[in-house]
């Protein structure tokens, strides 16, 4: 299957495999499993910060973030589509008593800083206390400008906020930049870093931050049932994605960039966004049910919708791009020979 859905859906490579059953292990509560620690050290040196902490998935490790910044009752600003405001399960109000403040974006992916400012909530009782500037690069695709990124952290600090990113997909914007990833976390107080989709590890995100911050999130980490044992196994799949899965990342890109180009060229397709590894493409509504048990008989699976996500990545090829290309426009040709008869 040529599976478009996210990059999420990535398997293991057999190098990945054989890293996995190599790895020495212990027990990661206690503090002992090595690989875990030095995986999360190589990571941190990497990303410019103290220290760092190995989590399940990047929703507990944004949630455990959230919970360190904020207490019960306070607030954290971020985007309206944001991963961490609309897409996490509505954790920080259901399990942190966290209240967030959505701002809508602008078409770069930023939050537009007037009405970042005007949100910022003083000590007024009638108010949740603002604490925290939420961010994610990439936002569906789009790296943020590294100028607005600079400006929004200074305003957050100016006004006593903490700063978090989710960095879910930062390392696709480390290769799409071609700033390295201590210039990218640059101003945050806290990042997140996802290793289980573009770069193709099973499981695995890593909370970076000062060594204080990483204290409270362990504990937060226990609290939320995220303290595994022997997570050296896991930690090493994430390990040998970072040395080599990092650079490839621009194939990914490639291939969206083909992808783009091939369905703006199939008409009644219009090709609204490509950035990084996303394309974003607009299907009449009346096709989407056809087309997707189209795509889905030729062994392509996609969300078709009138606005779809179509996310490339390590187990997407050239040659797969052009199948879906050609099998979008069998669709829309066979469908238009039947409209005519």
């Amino acid at each position: 299957m040529i599976d478009l859905r996210s990059d999420t859906v990535t398997r293991p490579i057999s190098a990945m495999r054989e890293a996995m059953a190599r790895a020495p292990v212990g027990d990661d509560v206690w503090g002992d499993d090595p690989s875990v620690a030095a995986f999360e050290a190589v990571v941190a040196e990497r990303a410019g910060m103290a220290a760092a902490l190995f989590f399940p998935s990047g929703t507990q490790s944004n949630l455990a973030a959230l919970m360190v910044h904020c207490q019960r009752g306070d607030e954290y600003i971020a985007g309206q589509f944001s991963h961490i405001y609309r897409d996490e399960g509505g954790g920080a109000a259901v399990l942190g008593s966290i209240q967030p403040q959505p701002i809508e974006h602008d078409p770069d992916g930023s939050l537009p800083l007037e009405r970042v400012q005007a949100a910022i909530k003083g000590a007024d009782i009638h108010h949740a206390s603002t604490r925290l500037l939420a961010l994610e690069n990439t936002f569906r695709g789009k790296v943020l400008p590294e100028a607005y990124t600079r400006r929004a952290t200074a305003l957050a600090h100016e006004h006593g906020l903490a700063t978090h990113l989710d960095g879910a997909r930062l390392f696709n914007a480390v290769v799409a930049s071609g700033r390295s990833l201590a210039e990218l976390c640059q101003g945050f107080d806290s990042v997140s870093l996802c290793f289980s989709k573009g770069l193709g590890a099973p499981v695995g995100s890593l909370l970076l931050g000062d060594e204080a911050f990483i204290a409270r999130a362990r504990r937060w980490r226990k609290t939320l049932g995220g303290g595994m044992r022997q997570a050296g196994l896991l930690a090493a799949g994430c390990h040998h994605a970072l040395e080599h899965h990092v650079e490839r990342l621009a194939e990914d890109h490639d291939n969206a960039r083909r992808l783009a180009e091939g369905l703006g060229s199939v008409s009644g397709v219009e090709v609204r966004a490509c950035d990084t590894n996303m394309v974003f493409a607009a299907f009449p509504e009346a096709h989407c049910r056809g087309l997707q048990a189209h795509l889905e008989a030729h062994g392509i699976l996609m969300a078709v919708a009138p606005v779809t996500r179509l996310v490339t990545h390590l187990d997407v090829t050239a040659d797969d791009i052009e199948r879906t290309v050609a099998a979008v426009n069998d669709y829309y040709h066979t469908t238009a020979l039947r409209g005519a008869q």
